[in-house]
């Protein structure tokens, strides 16, 4: 992650009366070159394992084919940790929003190579995805995992986890799922811990930060935050009636 990399504001837009006016996107499409192995990914298997970006909520049923649980992961990197967790849980539905091709390349690949029916990936803006593609209260479990901290104050407004952001997580939630965020930018960690004490609708786990949960594989941002000695800060919230 460059931490200096910016992006462009786009035109503000309104999706309806139950979205939120944006301006600004939270994320930077970063220019990193494909393998050929990612790129034949990519090209051989979209069509299979991801779902087209559509102003339709998703039908989580007919997608998997079954009932089980749904976790969301937001920006889920070259995928590593992602498709670990789906192999790991074969009984819980993930679904990955990514707008980095060579990521979406290398998780479809893998997703192939271990046969996995409980994975799929839309790679489209996350915020529009949540706001046109995802139902109130249908997903069990949000994963954040070392988001763009966006450190220069004056790009602080394009952080994911911010009011009012926030609000349209805890929308999509069901009662009792969960909102889990790990960073490794401090400063970053105690205005999301803010923020999400903030919402209304959200109740933390723990009294302040949370424990490691033993269950999440270890990332590349996480082990390169360690390597730089930066503490590595989880947070972990609650939807409550």
């Amino acid at each position: 992650m460059d931490l200096n990399e910016r992006a462009e504001d786009t035109a503000p837009y309104s999706a309806g009366e139950n979205s939120f006016y944006r301006t600004i996107k939270t994320y930077v499409m970063r220019a990193g070159r494909m393998t050929a192995a990612q790129e034949k990914a990519y090209n051989d298997l979209s069509h299979i394992y991801c779902l087209p970006f559509e102003e339709k909520p998703l039908n989580f049923v007919e997608i998997y084919g079954n009932t089980n649980p749904i976790v969301v992961e937001i920006g889920f990197g070259m995928g590593a940790a992602t498709i670990q967790l789906a192999k790991d849980n074969p009984n819980i539905n993930y679904l990955g929003i990514e707008v980095h091709k060579p990521g979406v390349g290398r998780v479809l690949s893998e997703i192939r190579a271990n046969d996995l029916k409980n994975l799929f990936v839309v790679e489209h803006d996350a915020l529009d995805v949540l706001e046109k593609m995802i139902g109130d209260g249908s997903v069990d479990g949000f994963h954040i995992f070392f988001p763009d901290p966006w450190p220069k104050k004056k790009h602080h407004k394009r952080r994911l986890v911010r009011r009012p952001n926030t609000s349209l997580l805890q929308k999509k939630l069901r009662d009792g799922g969960y909102l889990y965020m790990c960073t490794d930018w401090e400063e970053y960690a105690l205005e999301a811990l803010d923020e999400l004490k903030g919402t209304e609708g959200l109740k933390n786990k723990y009294d302040f930060f949370a424990p490691r949960q033993e269950w999440r594989p270890m990332t590349k941002f996480e082990r390169k935050g360690i390597e730089a000695g930066r503490a590595i800060r989880e947070l972990f919230f609650i939807k409550y009636e």
